[in-house]
């Protein structure tokens, strides 16, 4: 699958245990800050317009918190994004909210942690169905 990450400062250290990860479980890894970006909203922002322009593809966005880039990614129309620190969660907002995006940070997950969210969002499908009409609902609000 191909998978976008990006991160500020603050998350570069959890963006690269992720990239690690992503790749060594056969993941074409699209890394948008090979650098740091200025701010945490350059990186969410930008993985919310590439998500948009590949369909099939999900993403990772990474600042202290994660909260901050999920701020920043939900104002873009169209990308439903989660902030995320379990695996459960990570699963079911692929699943049932069809979340193309999951942000988190350094500062609340751990690396073992993070690794488990990734594998499981991606591991994920979106079951649509009754869920649909919540997803449309997300997606007329932005």
């Amino acid at each position: 699958m191909r998978v976008v990450i990006a991160s500020d400062a603050e998350g570069m250290s959890l963006k690269d245990v992720i990239k690690d990860t992503l790749v060594e479980d056969g993941h074409e890894v699209v890394d948008l800050t090979p650098e740091p970006a200025p701010d945490y909203i350059d990186s969410a922002v930008a993985v919310a317009h590439d998500l948009l322009e590949h369909e099939d593809s999900l993403g990772f966005a990474f600042d202290a918190y994660g909260v901050g880039s999920y701020m920043a990614a939900t104002r873009v129309k169209g990308m439903v994004a989660a902030n995320i620190s379990d695996e459960r969660s990570a699963y079911m907002t692929r699943e049932h909210n069809n979340a193309r995006m999951i942000c988190m940070g350094p500062k609340v997950v751990g690396d073992e942690v993070a690794k488990k969210i990734a594998r499981e969002f991606l591991a994920a499908d979106y079951a649509g169905g009754r869920h649909q009409i919540r997803v449309d609902m997300l997606n007329k609000m932005a």
